[in-house]
């Protein structure tokens, strides 16, 4: 069965940083790109960040360029979201996504939530 378990999330402090982990399984990991994705309430899912599954460079949104890194680890199956100097518009349902290259199929975790406030 696909799974994809996020978590690392919690309540921090403007100007704090948390890692988000991402545990996959049931699926071939390196034909996947990996993604972080992020929701607040009342607004659309935004795309964060993404780890190709064969090759590239990590891509970010404007957002989290800078500040955000991903990053991943085949032999575990896990894809990591390091965030550092959040501010409160970063707080949001944060959404492990793995994207088959060959397949086009999208999983989806349920989600960990990060709030940023003082």
């Amino acid at each position: 069965q696909v799974q994809l378990v996020e978590s690392g999330g919690g309540l921090v402090q403007p100007g704090g940083s948390l890692r988000l982990s991402c545990a996959a399984s049931g699926f071939i990991f390196s034909n996947y790109d990996m993604n972080w994705y992020r929701q607040a309430p009342g607004k659309e899912r935004e795309f964060v960040a993404a780890l190709p599954g064969r090759s590239g460079s990590p891509k970010y949104a404007d957002s989290a360029k800078g500040r955000f890194t991903i990053s991943g680890d085949n032999a575990k199956k896990m894809v990591y979201l390091q965030m550092n100097s959040l501010t409160p518009e970063d707080t949001a349902v944060y959404v492990c996504n793995a994207h088959g290259l060959i397949s086009r199929w999208n999983f989806w975790g349920q989600g960990t939530q990060v709030t940023v406030s003082s």
